[in-house]
């Protein structure tokens, strides 16, 4: 049904094993599909499912319902799974929809139900249960603060049965998707594979002349012929001063010689995501400058790369790589022994020209759900991304791989993706 190979059902039968066993006792968990959004006229954007949604079903589908109850009475209603029913209108204008034993062999749920049938399901199952949990999106950079079909419904259930107890489920599912299962860390390595590759393919185009949309095409090609959902993000390709604007998306500017070009991309693979960030010389060769901020750049990445390691805190890490991306400024001269020295501890001098977080968690969302108040442990997958920005220069990098963090140390996920400046060199200038 999706251009990606389906994970193991296993993968979701285990997720939400784990997450009913931190529910209170007699409680029910509802789970609601993303809505489809309108653009403009009769037109929508692509669907994309709610990411929690996913987690526990696997189904790639508007309309899907999940209830999830582990102490019914009743073991067939301790997971129900509802999907939209499909007919031959349906099928001639929008092509083939899970059919009820699809649905069950993605998911692992034998009790798959028609959406339509939901209410006939659900008001019983409520007058059973004590507590009612509700998915909404709780993350912490989440600004929108956008109101989805779920608030509405969960208002209505709140109207109908005000005595019941009201909880959330994304501080459960929070913890549980930072630590990433087996399945899930190889559907990230196949989104990086693919990334990988649309690398490569384009470290070769890349000259003075082209443009960075040019540059992107040739990265989408990559990844729809390789299977990719499209891209995880919209891909920054920056060149020159442009580099300096974090997020540059317009891509429409000619690649200059002399400049230095940004590349911030990731496939999409199976809703699991890559991020990564090269920056490349347009004519094939960095001029002494503009390796000397470079090679300061991969330091602090290789430095903070060994502090991503099970027990660390996230806000101790930031810390850790403020102070060693400091004294790559002062060797720089973009900072002075006495700017440090009067620093405002709040807004260290390094944020002038390293303005944003080393780190974030990455899997399902390119800033996957996190908790930043307790310890790494294995399991996380996070980015490495320091980056200096330098507008009055027309000079911005970044470097940026994934991190795998095990009890054993961490691992570079795109070890194998080029990143000493010789072999970036190499690569251009190959016949």
């Amino acid at each position: 049904m999706k251009k990606y190979k389906p994970l193991p059902a296993s993968l979701f039968v285990e997720n939400r094993k784990r997450f009913c066993q931190l529910l209170e006792p007699n409680s029910m968990a509802i789970f609601m599909a993303n809505e489809l959004f309108l653009k403009n006229a009769d037109a929508t954007y692509t669907f994309k499912q709610n990411s929690n949604l996913y987690y526990l079903t696997g189904i790639d589908q508007e309309e899907t319902i999940l209830i999830l109850y582990p102490n019914h009475p009743n073991p067939d209603l301790r997971e129900v799974l509802f999907i939209r029913k499909t007919n031959k209108e349906i099928e001639i204008w929008e092509g083939h929809k899970y059919t009820q034993e699809e649905a069950r062999a993605t998911s692992g749920i034998e009790n798959v139900q028609w959406t339509e049938q939901l209410d006939a399901f659900l008001y019983p199952m409520l007058h059973l249960c004590e507590n009612v949990y509700w998915d909404f999106n709780e993350h912490d950079r989440d600004s929108a603060k956008s109101i989805t079909k779920t608030h509405y419904f969960a208002q209505k259930i709140r109207t109908l049965y005000p005595a019941h107890t009201y909880k959330r489920s994304a501080p459960i599912l929070n913890r549980l998707r930072m630590i990433k299962s087996e399945p899930e860390i190889e559907a990230i390595k196949k989104a990086i594979e693919i990334t990988e590759k649309a690398f490569r393919r384009v470290i070769k185009f890349i000259k003075p002349g082209v443009t960075e949309y040019e540059i992107e095409a040739e990265i989408i090609h990559e990844f729809i012929r390789n299977r990719a959902d499209g891209h995880a993000y919209d891909p920054i390709i920056a060149t020159g001063k442009n580099a300096c604007i974090l997020h540059y998306v317009a891509n429409y500017q000619t690649c200059q010689a002399g400049e230095v070009l940004l590349m911030d991309f990731g496939a999409c693979y199976a809703h699991y995501n890559a991020d990564l960030t090269r920056c490349l010389p347009v004519s094939g060769r960095f001029t002494k400058r503009q390796k000397e901020v470079y090679n300061a750049v991969l330091s602090v990445m290789k430095q903070a790369k060994t502090l991503l390691k099970v027990g660390n805190t996230i806000d101790k890490y930031h810390e850790q790589v403020g102070e060693i991306m400091t004294e790559k400024l002062l060797e720089l001269g973009l900072l002075t022994s006495d700017q440090v020295k009067h620093q405002n501890p709040k807004y260290p001098a390094y944020k002038k020209y390293f303005m944003h977080g080393t780190s974030h968690h990455l899997g399902l969302d390119v800033h996957d759900a996190n908790y930043k108040y307790e310890p790494m442990q294995a399991g996380y997958v996070y980015t490495c991304e320091p980056g200096i920005y330098i507008p009055e220069e027309g000079l911005g990098i970044r470097l940026e791989n994934n991190i795998l963090i095990t009890q054993n140390g961490n691992i570079d996920l795109m070890a194998t993706i080029p990143l000493e400046v010789e072999e970036i060199e190499a690569l251009m200038n190959e016949h």
